[in-house]
């Protein structure tokens, strides 16, 4: 057991739970998928009850995958994706600080998950448990992890966004 292990084991799952937490209040949470879907429909997701569901799957998915650390650069695709479109949706207009509802969060959360998937999910994960020691588990890390967290991710969010992103009119 090591320091390096144990701190990638906290942040994973700290990240995760984070973010699995958001998907599970989506759900289950005051407004639901219902409440969600009329609020992604107002900033421009439409259809929103559409996006409800895949942003609150996605989100409780990645957020689980990387807090186990299962595929880990997949997941982290997941934290991109997520947090670009929420980030190019949301919070550009506002500056980059989150006191002023900023793109700050966002961008902790993506880079995060991107630097444990390009570290790896060490020891205490799924990855390590069930692929260590196959020519697999080298892609689950170092550059190979990056780029899949990276590029996954973003053809994920752009894709996302220019497939359905129709902002509201301005008034």
């Amino acid at each position: 057991m090591t320091a390096y292990d144990v701190g990638l084991l906290i942040l994973r799952v700290v990240l995760g739970v984070t973010m699995a937490a958001h998907g599970y209040n989506k759900f289950f949470g005051g407004g639901r998928i219902k409440g969600t879907a009329g609020w992604f429909e107002s900033i421009g997701m439409k259809p929103g009850t559409f996006h409800a569901r895949v942003a609150a799957s996605t989100e409780m998915a990645a957020g689980l995958g990387l807090a186990v650390g299962l595929l880990t650069p997949v997941p982290a695709a997941g934290f991109v994706a997520l947090m670009l479109v929420a980030a190019w949706t949301v919070h550009r207009h506002n500056g980059f600080f989150i006191v002023k509802e900023g793109w700050e969060y966002n961008l902790v959360l993506a880079a995060s998950a991107v630097a444990v998937a390009a570290t790896g999910a060490g020891r205490f994960s799924l990855d390590y448990a069930l692929f260590s020691g196959t020519d697999f588990y080298n892609l689950l890390h170092g550059w190979c992890g990056l780029l899949i967290a990276v590029v996954l991710g973003l053809a994920g969010g752009i894709g996302q966004l220019a497939v359905f992103y129709r902002p509201p009119a301005k008034a």
